[in-house]
Formats: structure tokens, sequence, C-alpha cells
């Protein structure tokens, strides 16, 4: 456990924000609005005193993100014992980054908040609504979601006070405000399937339960039930209660809510995160958890009517299932049913069998497969026009890459395996089983696949503007400006940090590199090619593997010893911020220089304060600063520090590129190991510009130490 200004960090739950117990307690339920921090330097803490420390305090990263930058946080999620149950403020969000035309922004916000309060009051029962207004400079994307125990007067009266609260971020071109009893949002672009995303926190109550042995266990199960049922049930809200004691006197209240946008698969996650956060406050009286796409809360306090609960008991996997199967069969046949015995022994042999039959041909079982749609071949190969060349996008070691206009217009892209190669098996079912349910805005979608005997295809949303790779050494060299190499580099981090810290289980990409980085029409990044992920065992540091990636790329613990933990895709990362500020390739062989590898020349120039010479000289010199182009060298020669101890967390890269240099005053450290002057090519090539491919392995055959 680490402390830094007041607030408590647990590391095995990074990132989120979990408040000091004895300032929760002190703050709910009492009178006065001005709930004290523990002690920092300031004499009197005012609100707007605690608002400055939150802003530039080190988890502004952990608050939810904006379009652009992160959504920094201006009032800290306190119990308010003076306010309205459903209009408790619980968190509110406010980008750093302000709309480009005001006017425009106003009247399309304005036009969503009226959408949205008129769906609300229709008298159809809704508590949830989305409203877009798209067709500006300026679009507002906003989505509002009220508990579906609340009436609709007191829904109404809910948005309309987060309506009031969010308007505080005066131009801010995305916000979010969240009270008990609902929560507002709105962006400048669609977040509608945002799952989980860093600024989940854990809310803890203000007193220990009765029973705290007791309530603890019961609080378990009931969130893990509420966990499980919330995703299967319509509308994604689940209301329900436990007796924690016999007879009664004891009782835990819980609720779970998705937001109706995401997938169940997508809720399930959210849940997942959101129930590792809230489990921390047991045995506390009660406890909040929020999340981009959820909600969940427990009490020994009813804070819902008896009428509003739901029978969560037919959305559950336990072990009553089997004993109720069999005391139907034994009522059947004490009721002389041998027919109807008969008949259920034949349709359950019927429907049994016919996952087999269906799924013939295919390298998966049924079981193996859950979540993204299932393509037919006859339709994929009818979309790209028999695969024509025409149509390729790109080609890499794994296979080829199509653009594919469906039946209904949608333009996807087509991954075709080459069955051929030893690792294409692997890379499809690597990407079906452990990527198809990871969602977020920095990672290309998978859609679905196709498995027809040996061919393998995987359809991912279609990415316009192709690779990274492309702009900064290919047709597309010079394209791009300064602000948009930084959003890239941004929004990398930003999916890495999801990948390794906010997803409910770690995932190592192990072959970031500009090929696998994705740019859709407005040049959002898009992490592609997970073919060589691996998911991080939750009490390992690393593992131990067979090397798998991208030479040139790859940190050397992974490439000597065979060591992976997610600190090598940090080591990737640094890489591509050189290639990108640069315009070069990381194992460029042309390069006129005395070490001619692009980080050895980086660490040259950086060490002589001749940084400015890294600079591709297709920018434009007036676009950046000196100090800026520092600030990102360092932080690229940050990540690529040995040992990889070393190396920062991508949530904190994340800090570093909004603006804290806290992390960086000491200056990087060169690393113990580097490449060799004239050691290794990149082992395949990659002229994707839809999607992705990914490369084969490779060997190690050169280092040399320093």
């Amino acid at each position: 456990m680490k402390t830094h200004s007041g607030w408590i960090f647990h590391p095995t739950r990074t990132p989120q924000i979990c408040i000091a117990q004895s300032t929760l307690r002190s703050a709910e339920g009492s009178s006065n609005p001005s709930p004290k921090l523990p002690p920092i330097k300031p004499e009197k803490e005012t609100w707007s005193t605690i608002n400055e420390l939150l802003i530039r305090s080190y988890f502004q990263l952990l608050i939810n993100y904006g379009n652009q930058g992160v959504v920094a946080l201006v009032a800290p999620p306190f119990i308010r014992g003076d306010s309205q149950p459903q209009t408790n403020l619980l968190n509110r969000g406010c980008s750093q980054y302000n709309a480009t035309n005001i006017a425009d922004f106003f009247r399309n916000l304005n036009a969503t908040f009226s959408d949205l309060r008129s769906q609300l009051s229709n008298g159809g029962g809704r508590r949830f609504a989305t409203a877009q207004q798209e067709r500006s400079s300026d679009p507002v994307y906003a989505m509002v979601q009220c508990r579906n125990y609340l009436s609709e007067p007191d829904c109404l009266a809910c948005f309309d006070a987060a309506v009031s609260q969010i308007r505080n971020c005066s131009a801010a071109n995305g916000a979010r405000v969240i009270y008990d009893g609902c929560f507002l949002r709105y962006e400048s672009n669609n977040f509608y399937d945002d799952t989980t995303l860093p600024g989940n926190i854990q809310i803890c109550g203000n007193r220990t339960a009765p029973q705290p042995a007791a309530f603890g266990a019961a609080g378990q199960t009931l969130l893990t039930d509420l966990e499980v049922a919330t995703p299967r049930i319509n509308r994604y809200f689940a209301a329900t209660r436990r007796e924690v004691t016999v007879g009664g006197n004891l009782t835990i209240y819980g609720v779970a809510q998705c937001a109706e946008t995401v997938t169940p698969s997508g809720c399930l996650d959210c849940l997942t995160v959101a129930h590792k956060n809230i489990q921390g406050c047991l045995p506390d009286a009660d406890g909040r958890a929020i999340d981009a796409a959820c909600f969940l809360r427990y009490s020994d306090t009813p804070f819902f009517a008896d009428n509003q609960t739901v029978d969560i008991t037919p959305f559950l996997r336990g072990e009553g299932d089997s004993s109720k199967k069999k005391a139907i069969i034994g009522g059947v046949v004490g009721g002389g049913g041998l027919v109807l015995i008969l008949l259920a022994f034949f349709l359950w042999y019927k429907f049994s069998r016919k996952p087999k039959a269906t799924l013939r041909g295919n390298i998966l079982g049924a079981t193996e497969l859950q979540g993204p749609n299932i393509y037919s071949y006859k339709d994929l190969k009818a979309a790209t026009n028999n695969f024509s060349e025409e149509n390729k996008l790109g080609e890499g070691g794994f296979g080829d890459v199509y653009k594919a206009t469906l039946k209904n217009g949608n333009i996807i892209a087509v991954k075709k395996l080459d069955i051929s190669s030893g690792r294409a098996k692997a890379d499809f079912e690597t990407e079906v089983r452990l990527i198809s349910n990871v969602h977020h805005r920095n990672l290309v979608r998978l859609l679905g696949y196709c498995s027809k005997g040996s061919e393998l295809l995987l359809v991912y949303e279609y990415m316009a503007n192709g690779s990274l790779d492309r702009f900064l050494y290919g047709d597309k060299r010079g394209a791009l400006t300064w602000k948009q190499r930084y959003n890239i580099i941004f929004g990398t981090a930003r999916g890495l940090a999801y990948l390794h810290e906010q997803y409910h289980e770690c995932i190592i990409h192990r072959d970031i590199k500009p090929s696998n980085i994705l740019l859709d029409d407005d040049f959002q990044t898009k992490i592609a090619d997970f073919g060589l992920a691996r998911l991080l065992p939750e009490n390992q540091s690393h593992v131990s593997t067979k090397f798998a990636g991208t030479l040139g790329y790859t940190a050397p613990e992974y490439a000597i010893a065979g060591h992976l933990s997610e600190k090598v895709d940090t080591y990737s990362f640094g890489v591509v911020i050189l290639e990108i500020i640069s315009g070069r390739r990381s194992n460029d062989m042309n390069a006129d220089s005395d070490t001619g590898f692009l980080l050895e020349e980086a660490w040259k120039l950086y060490e002589t304060g001749m940084h400015l010479k890294l600079v591709d000289e297709t920018l434009d010199s007036s676009d950046y600063t000196a100090e800026e182009l520092k600030k990102l060298l360092e932080i690229a020669l940050t990540c690529t520090q040995s040992p990889a101890s070393s190396r920062p967390t991508m949530s904190e890269v994340l800090v570093m590129l909004l603006g804290d240099r806290s992390a960086e005053q000491k200056g990087p450290s060169k690393p113990s190991f580097s490449y060799g002057n004239r050691g290794f090519a990149d082992t395949t090539t990659s002229n994707s510009t839809g999607s992705s491919t990914s490369n084969a392995t490779a060997s190690i055959t050169q280092f040399t130490g320093r």
C-alpha cells in the first residue's frame, strides 16, 4: 500500500481510486459540506483546494477519457450526507480540452440534452437513452441512465440535477456526472460501447456492518451472483436482497446495472472489474463501484422497494440446476408420465448432437467459441470479390487482409490466414478466444470469424487510413502533423494501459509496432493483431516462454531469456515513439550515423543535447517545440530502460504524456543491452493498410553488452 497526497493506492487493484476509510467515515452522514482529506500542507481544505490537488495529482489518468485527452476529476467522490438519495453526487469529470466552435458545441449539447429528457419523459418507463448531434465540427454524443428502481419523476429530477452539474464543465468537449440514482455523460466521439476504462473507482461506507464475518460472506455471494446474472437479464438491471442471518434481522441489498448499449460480454467485463473493486469495501455496511458502463452497489439499508427486486435465480449457474431436474423427472415418473420422459430424452439426444453436426469441418468446438459472430465462407468470399487482388489491403507472415463489403453495405476487413504457416491456427485461436470480448476505443474490434475446413478467416472493423507504418516510411510519408503524431502516441498508450491494467486480466500484446497500429478515418489509433497475445497470471510478475515477435521492437530480457511481462510491450512502445518522431524504422540499416540503429542514435543525440536532429524532416518545425520533443524522447527512452522493473507502467506513461514530469525528473538511464551495430533486420515485412498481420517467430543471434 502506497500513499500520495492523501490517497491510498492499492497496487493489486491498479488503477483505481480508493478513498481512505477514515476520510469517508468522517464525510458520510455529516452536515459539513467540506469533508477533510488526511493531513496535507494547506491549512484550510476547502472544496476548491481539494479540487486543485486532485487535478494535479498522479491520478489524473484514472478518470474517464475524452476524445483527445483524459478527463480530469474536478469533484471528489465523497458521499454527501446533505443530498437526496437519487442526487447524491459520486463523481464528476471534465475533459481538459475545449470544443473548437463554442456556438455549435452548445447548440448540439442543448439539443442532445433535450432529446434525452424527452425520451425519459415519454411515459414508456424507459430509464436509459442516448442522443447525438453529428453534423458539426463539434459533434456531441450523450447518454443518460437512471437506476430502474427510480420512478419517472425521480429519474427526471436526477437527470436535471446532472445537467445542471455537468454544465460546470463549461465548453469541455467531454464530461460525466454520476449520482447514486443516475449518470450522464457526453463526448465528442461515439463512446456507447465503452465498457471499463481508467477511472473505475470504489466508494466505501462510513461504518462496519453488524456481524462483520457473516455480512462479508453474504456480501461476496450476493455480488458474485449479481455479476453473473445481470448480463443475462433484459436491459442489464438486477436488484435483489439476501438475509444475512436466520430470522431476517440483518439483510443485505444489492443492485447491478450496465449501459444498455454494450454487449452481454461487455457488461460482464465491466461488472467483473467492479466486483473486484467493491469487494474491498466489505465488511463495511455499504459500498459502490463505478465504471464506464456499469454500476454496482450493496448496503445493509434498503434503497429500493421490495416490489422492485428481480428474481435472479433463473440467470445463475448453480448446483440447484441438477437437483431441480431430478425433482422434475421424479414428479413425472410418479405421475405416470413415461411418454413425456421418452419424448424429453429424444429431444435431448437430438439437440445435444446438433452443435457437433453444424460445426463439422471447424477446427474448434462450439464451447470454445463464444461471443463473436460466425460468418459464412460464401458471404465473405462474395464480399471480397473472391479475395481479389483489387480488394487486398495488405499481406504479412500469416496471411492477407482484404477489404470486404457485406450485403448490407457495411465495410469490414477480412484476414485470410495462410494455413500452411505453422502459427496460423494458433493465431486464429488466440484472437477468437482471447480478444473477442475485449472492447476499447483504441483496440481494433474483432467482429467475428469463419472456420471452414482448412479456411480460417478473421473479420475486423475496417480502418480507412490503414496502418501507421504507411505514414511514417511508406507511401503516405510526411502526411502526419506533429499533433496527429502525438495523438497517435497517446491513443496507443491508452490502449496498452487498458490491456495491461484495466481489463480484468493482464493481456500482453507481444508485437507492438507501427504496422500493428491502425488509423481510422479521423486518425484515431487502434491497436491490432493479437495473434501473439498472452495472458499474464495475476500472481506472477512474468512468464517464461519462447520468443515470438518482431526484432527491433523486442525487449532484451524477452529476446535473450524469454522473460515475458507487460513491460515487454512498454519497451516496444518506446521504440514506436522514436519511429513516430523520426519517421525512420527502428532497424534502418541506411541511417547516416555511427550506430545505424534508431534507439542507439536516439540515446547518442539525447546525451549530447542534439535531439532536434532526430525529428522527421517532413515535419513543419513550427508545429512543435524543442521542449515537446525532449519530453517525448525522454518518455521513449524511459520505456526502453533495463532492467524491465525500471520501465514505467503504461498508466504512468499516460501521466507523463499529460504533462506530469515527476516520473521523468531523474531522466532515463541507458539500457544495459542493445542491438548490435549491424544486428538484425525485421524478420518479416508488412504493407497492411486495413488490418494488420502477425510476424513469424524469430531467434536471437547476436547481442552486445554495454
